[in-house]
């Protein structure tokens, strides 16, 4: 079990389109559950912030679509370890922007990512319902 976060570069519509994400969230949440991925996604200023959980192969094999797909750009991997248990159960959520998520993603830093945007994302995370 892994866990991987990047940021990346909202591309395009993606960027600003409620009804582009809305498309998104729903075919990661599909194509996550197939491959038993759990995932949390949100987008803030242009940018994406993205945390997923699985097997090795099924992060890299998403990995590599993420690196073709046009509504993503300049892709930086800021975490990518080994974990004992998943921190998160859903598919694909979409938790609401906290004031430090919003920070971070204004001015992502990789030293800070590793270290704090777990906890950012679970706390964010929190008012979500349960996974199902």
């Amino acid at each position: 079990m892994y866990r991987l976060i990047y940021v990346s570069d909202a591309r395009g519509a993606a960027g600003a389109n409620l009804f582009v994400l809305a498309d998104i969230l729903g075919a990661s949440e599909r194509n996550n559950r197939r491959d038993r991925l759990s995932g949390v996604l949100v987008q803030h200023d242009g940018r994406f912030l993205q945390q997923l959980e699985g097997a090795r192969v099924d992060l890299d094999r998403l990995m590599g679509r993420l690196r073709v797909d046009p509504r993503h750009g300049d892709i930086r991997v800021l975490h990518d370890a080994p974990i004992a248990a998943r921190t998160m159960h859903w598919p694909m959520a979409h938790p609401p922007l906290t004031p430090a998520l919003k920070a971070f993603m204004i001015a992502p830093d990789p030293a800070i990512g590793a270290a704090r945007v777990p906890e950012m994302l679970r706390e964010a995370a929190a008012a979500l319902p349960a996974a199902a």
